[in-house]
């Protein structure tokens, strides 16, 4: 009983976490901006200075108040997750629709931060994860590149069999080539959707599953095999 009623508090708290997730990315990315050319870091920040605006009232100390109006950010993640289970989800799409979405240059970076978190979200975007990441093998033994592969079916060119792969981009792998390949260049990668998602959001820092070299510590994809 604890463990479901556990599991239920991190549920929702998990469902306030995506519900303000594009949001805060938007502001995170504009923070990220605004320190490249006022060269603010940390507390100084835009966002910063939001989180010590609401620890403030607890204490004089500018970075200990930055502290605490973290944990309260934090902490209010979880009644938001509840009135979006509730049924807030639509009325807040439409708020953020008719203003935020509509704001020029805003507008743009939410909307991509919204398509990235969609891949977060079993509920806005299930189909993602009925896809298989795999291996390609361009020219059956040449570049390795991580895909997904949407559909196991495959299609007939020229007398051979094709199949439908998707090369997401790196740090945002939303976008990416729709590429159709011959069957034979690719091979099942043995990882799910959210661990190829992370290492195309470390851009590569998080290493794929496989055999590590033993001088350089890299990790090697497995070998391709004749169909």
């Amino acid at each position: 009983m604890i463990r479901s009623s556990l599991k239920s508090i991190v549920t929702t708290w998990l469902t306030g976490l995506l519900s303000l997730l594009p949001l805060v990315l938007t502001l995170a990315l504009l923070a990220w901006i605004f320190s490249l050319l006022n060269r603010l870091v940390g507390p100084s920040t835009l966002i910063g200075q939001l989180f010590a605006a609401l620890g403030q009232p607890f204490s004089s100390n500018s970075y200990l108040a930055y502290l605490l109006g973290s944990l309260v950010l934090l902490a209010s993640l979880y009644p938001l997750g509840l009135a979006v289970q509730m049924g807030l989800r639509r009325p807040l799409s439409w708020l953020l629709d008719r203003t935020l979405r509509r704001t020029p240059l805003i507008g743009n970076f939410y909307n991509l931060a919204d398509r990235f978190v969609g891949l977060l979200d079993k509920s806005k975007n299930p189909d993602i994860t009925t896809m298989a990441p795999v291996w390609c093998f361009f020219g059956g033994e040449g570049v390795a590149v991580l895909a997904l592969r949407p559909s196991s079916e495959t299609i007939e060119l020229e007398g051979r069999p094709y199949c439908a792969i998707l090369v997401p981009t790196a740090p945002i792998p939303v976008g990416g080539g729709l590429l159709y390949v011959p069957q034979a260049w690719i091979r099942p990668a043995e990882m799910g959707v959210d661990q190829l998602t992370s290492i195309y959001v470390s851009m590569g820092l998080t290493p794929p599953p496989g055999k590590r070299h033993p001088e350089r510590g890299t990790s090697t994809p497995p070998a391709p095999t004749s169909p």
